[in-house]
């Protein structure tokens, strides 16, 4: 069973040293200088990565997608995607200052043009979000590339994950350059509701490297749990203050709690799990609280997430308002996160059966593209 994820000449494993990234995602909003202020304070609080997030709205979310209240007032979700758009320098940019750190660069992408650009960045690895993990046009695109792939596994059940695992294994990925997180997608994410016991699941079923993806609040105690369980990927948000303007800073790590964090795992790392569980009440963790956050280790959708389970995944969607009879073409149908007041097309999988078949209704712009709104279609 593959326990180690590579990069390149480097191994990282649940014995030896395991890799720790530092989420920074979109939380410099567009400032290059605070990006870089975020890059050397992961560094100073021990990651080995930093990732951020290569967003265009419209490889996200449909413009009629809804509603997003924020502090500033209640404004069109795909126009707050908008503001989050960089260009390919500004990233470059970052690519070079995190090189120049000592630290490993990545970027999670969200669609086609998203992943040809962070490639052109030479980028350790490619993550795929959550949301992403059914976006099969997006997987199939980023294994041609032939670098690692990690791949969060939050608001999935284990049949998602291993439609993502064929996909993968039938473009040639390498077992040991894919690494699946474990990921409870809520903001923030309860602690116990992580069963991080999962991760043997998945490594077992998959023959996997795996990891924890945490939106906790607490430092390290699911971190802690992570490695009771083979964990070798440690991925959290940082932040220079939780009360900073970034989507995720309510829910990320300020730098010393990020180096606590960091600490912690560099310290229980190759230890046994009795020693791991000591030296964590020394910590202030006790062993009946780890052992809730470890869980039962049955992959299912957690508590806090099973109302988003089809919501926040991708689904097909039209682009534009369509009258019956029109023939689609591949820009009519598009591969979009099914959110706020949207509904729910077919699995981007049958996006093929779609192109070139011909609508038996009107639909509008934002729908989800269903099976019965075509004729001349293939079933599958």
């Amino acid at each position: 069973m593959i326990k180690a994820f590579r990069i390149g000449e480097r191994v990282f494993s649940p014995q030896e040293h395991v890799l720790i990234i530092a989420e920074i995602g979109t939380g410099h909003n567009g400032s290059l200088q605070k990006a870089k202020e975020l890059i050397a304070a992961a560094k100073e609080s021990g990651a080995d990565a930093v990732k951020f997030q290569i967003v265009y709205a419209d490889e996200i979310l449909h413009p009629d997608t809804g509603f997003v209240n924020l502090p500033t007032g209640r404004i069109p979700l795909y126009e707050r995607f908008r503001e989050l758009e960089c260009s390919i320098d500004f990233y470059a940019e970052l690519a070079q200052y995190a090189h120049k750190c000592g630290m490993l660069f990545s970027a999670s992408a969200f669609g086609l043009r998203s992943a040809d650009e962070l490639r052109q960045l030479n980028p350790a690895f490619i993550k795929i979000a959550s949301p992403e993990l059914n976006h099969f046009p997006l997987l199939e695109h980023v294994a041609s590339f032939g670098l690692p792939v990690i791949l969060s596994s939050g608001v999935s059940m284990l049949g998602d994950i291993e439609r993502v695992i064929r996909c993968l294994e039938a473009c040639g990925l390498p077992a040991d350059m894919r690494a699946l997180l474990h990921c409870v997608t809520a903001y923030p994410a309860p602690e116990t509701d992580y069963n991080t016991a999962v991760l043997q699941s998945l490594s077992a079923l998959f023959n996997s490297p795996v990891g924890i993806s945490d939106h906790s609040l607490d430092p390290a105690a699911v971190p802690i749990a992570g490695l009771l369980c083979d964990a070798c990927i440690i991925e959290k948000h940082i932040c220079l203050s939780r009360n900073d303007a970034g989507l995720d800073d309510p829910v990320a790590l300020e730098p010393a709690q990020f180096l606590l964090m960091s600490s912690i795992v560099r310290n229980l790392t190759g230890k046994s799990d009795e020693n791991i569980f000591n030296a964590a009440e020394t910590y202030g963790y006790s062993k009946d609280f780890l052992r809730h956050i470890i869980g039962g280790g049955e992959k299912k959708l957690a508590a806090a997430e099973k109302d988003n389970y089809g919501k926040t995944n991708r689904s097909l969607h039209y682009v534009k308002d369509l009258p019956k009879g029109t023939v689609l073409k591949d820009n009519d149908v598009a591969v979009l996160r099914t959110e706020k007041n949207l509904t729910v097309g077919e699995s981007p999988e049958y996006l093929h059966y779609f192109v070139g078949a011909v609508l038996q209704k009107e639909v509008k712009g934002g729908a989800g593209a269903v099976f019965n709104d075509i004729i001349e279609r293939k079933i599958p």
